[in-house]
């Protein structure tokens, strides 16, 4: 199994603000996400968001842990997208910095 793709995106927002951000950026995802893929599901406990997409007959899951200063993820890729896991990477980082940027 390839090494889980990982980031971590600092925020000045306090962890309730980052988090409430997290909650309404991840409905719009889901239904961006609702046109490509089989299932998206998520479930908060506490600050950390665990969620699992099967797209594409793939899956990817991790999890999303809000902290005071800093969000941080860890996905772990199917072998087929952890080729890409530079360019994901960067695209997620870019996506969720939008996400808590949002007034």
């Amino acid at each position: 199994m390839p090494k889980p793709l990982t980031l971590s995106i600092p925020h000045s927002l306090g962890r309730e603000e980052a988090k409430r951000r997290l909650v309404d950026g991840m409905g719009e995802a889901r239904a961006r996400l609702s046109a490509v893929s089989a299932s998206v599901d998520d479930s908060w406990t506490d600050d950390r968001l665990n969620f699992r997409v099967v797209a594409l007959a793939q899956t990817i899951a991790g999890h999303i842990d809000v902290l005071e200063d800093r969000v941080e993820m860890e996905v772990q890729l199917p072998w087929a997208l952890a080729l890409l896991a530079d360019k994901i990477k960067n695209k997620v980082t870019r996506q969720g910095t939008l996400m808590l940027e949002k007034k």
